[in-house]
C-alpha cells in the first residue's frame, strides 16, 4: 500500500494572534495526526522554534529558512524532507486543533480508490484541510501554496471542519476561560489551570 505522510505547517509568525500560537495548538493537532493513518509526521517551523511531542515516534521536526515567502516555501520544505517511498502528503495547518482524524483516513480513502492529484476535505461545500497532495504536483508548489490548484473534494460535514485559530479570541471561544501563555501552552499561573484538555 502506498506510504502517505502529513506536513504540518506551522511556521508563520502569528502576527494577528500576537504570540506564538503555534506553541499552543501544535500539540493538540499532532495528538489528532497519531489517531490517523498518515505513515509519518512532519511539522515545519520558521519564525518561531518549537518542540515536537507527540505520542508518534515518527515525528521530525524540520526548519524553513525561507518560510517568509509564503507557505508554499514551508510546504517545500517539508515535502522535501520526505522519503522517496511516501506518494502523497496531507497539508494540516498547526492552527487548525479540531482536526478529526477520521477526515484525515477519508481523504485518504478516497485518494486511494478515486486518485487524483490535489484531494481536500469540505465542508458546506467549500474546501477546506486536509488536503492531499499527490506526489505529481510536489514539484511545483507556488509560495502561495496549492490554494491555486482546484482539488476533488471529499464531503467531511458530519466530521466538523478543523477550525482556524487566527486571533486571541478565536482561541478564547474554543476554549474559554483559559489564558494563553505561547511559552509552554499553560495557562497563567493566576487561573491555577494546567493547559487545554487535549
Amino acid at each position: 500500500m502506498s506510504r502517505t505522510a502529513a506536513v504540518v505547517l506551522a511556521a508563520g509568525a502569528a502576527t494577528r494572534f500576537g504570540s506564538p500560537k503555534q506553541r499552543l495548538l501544535l500539540p493538540r493537532v499532532l495528538d489528532r495526526l497519531a489517531a490517523s493513518p498518515v505513515d509519518e509526521v512532519v511539522v515545519v517551523e520558521g519564525a518561531y522554534g518549537l518542540r515536537v511531542e507527540s505520542t508518534r515516534a515518527s515525528v521530525r521536526l524540520i526548519h524553513c529558512a525561507d518560510w517568509e515567502r509564503g507557505p508554499g516555501a514551508s510546504l517545500r520544505c517539508g515535502l522535501a524532507a520526505l522519503g522517496r517511498d511516501v506518494e502523497a502528503a496531507l497539508v494540516i495547518m498547526a492552527d487548525g486543533p479540531e482536526l478529526a482524524p477520521e477526515a484525515v483516513a477519508r481523504v485518504i480513502e478516497s485518494w486511494r480508490a478515486e486518485g487524483g492529484d490535489v484531494v481536500a476535505a469540505s465542508y458546506g461545500g467549500e474546501r477546506g484541510h486536509p488536503l492531499l497532495a499527490a506526489r505529481a504536483v510536489w514539484s511545483d508548489v507556488p509560495d502561495a501554496g496549492l490554494r491555486v490548484l482546484e482539488p476533488r473534494l471529499v464531503p467531511c460535514d458530519d466530521l466538523g471542519a478543523p477550525g482556524d485559530v487566527d486571533t486571541p479570541e478565536d482561541y478564547e471561544d474554543l476554549w474559554p476561560g483559559r489564558e494563553r501563555d505561547a511559552t509552554g501552552g499553560r495557562a497563567s499561573p493566576a487561573t491555577g489551570a494546567d493547559s487545554p484538555a487535549w
